[in-house]
C-alpha cells in the first residue's frame, strides 16, 4: 500500500508538515506499508486555468500523478481565516475529477487557537466527499500550545496522529477501490477560449 501525506502549509519550517512527517512514520510502521510526505511548498504547481489535467506538464504533472497513484491520503493544512491554504485549494483544482474515488483520507490541520476547528467539518470533509473520497472519521487538530521550540510536545495529539494513520492503513486495506458510490456527472473543463 502507498499511502501519501501532501502538506498544505506554505511555511518552512511548518507544524502541519511536522505533524504529517509523524503520521507518516506511524503508517510506514505497518507492514507492507511505503509512506512519504509531499509538501507543496516544495514543488512549482501552476495555478489551475481551467484545462484539462491531462495537459498539465512539468511539478504539476508530476504531482498530479503522485497523488493519482496513492492508495491512501493524510492531507494536512494550517487554518487561514477559517479555511485551508492556496496551495492545497490549487492541487485540488488540478487534479482529476475520479483522482481521489474510494481512497481512504485522514485530515489533519493546524491553527494559532482552537478558533478554526470546525474548518475541518465544514470545509475540508465536504472537499474530501466531492472527490468520492472516504474522509476517515475524526481528524487531528492542532493549535499552538501544542507545540514547544518547533517540536510537537502534546502527547494527546501525538496519540490521536497515530490512531489516525492507524485508521486510514486499516481502511485502506479493508474497503474495495471501488466502493466509491455512484460518479458525478461528467463536467468537461474547458477554457474560455474553447468557447
Amino acid at each position: 500500500m502507498d499511502l501519501l501525506a501532501i502538506s498544505g502549509s506554505p511555511s518552512d519550517p511548518s507544524k502541519t508538515a511536522l505533524l504529517l512527517e509523524l503520521a507518516v512514520a506511524r503508517a510506514a510502521a505497518h507492514d507492507g506499508v511505503s509512506a512519504e510526505l509531499l509538501a507543496l511548498r516544495d514543488h512549482d504547481v501552476v495555478f489551475s486555468d481551467g484545462r484539462d489535467p491531462a495537459d498539465y506538464t512539468g511539478d504539476t504533472r508530476a504531482v498530479i500523478d503522485r497523488v493519482v497513484a496513492a492508495d491512501a491520503l493524510v492531507v494536512g493544512t494550517p487554518m487561514y481565516r477559517g479555511s485551508y491554504t492556496g496551495r492545497l485549494k490549487n492541487l485540488f483544482d488540478v487534479l482529476p475529477n475520479d483522482a481521489l474515488a474510494g481512497k481512504p483520507v485522514g485530515l489533519v490541520a493546524t491553527g494559532g487557537t482552537d478558533h478554526h476547528f470546525l474548518a475541518v467539518e465544514h470545509e475540508l470533509k465536504p472537499l474530501v466527499g466531492f472527490f468520492r473520497a472516504w474522509a476517515v472519521p475524526g481528524a487531528v487538530y492542532a493549535n499552538n500550545t501544542h507545540f514547544t521550540g518547533g517540536d510537537l510536545t502534546d502527547d494527546g495529539v501525538r496519540e490521536r496522529l497515530h490512531d489516525l494513520a492507524d485508521a486510514v492503513v486499516a481502511f485502506a486495506q479493508a474497503v474495495p477501490r471501488g466502493a466509491a458510490g455512484p460518479a458525478a456527472p461528467d463536467i468537461p473543463r474547458r477554457s474560455l477560449r474553447e468557447g
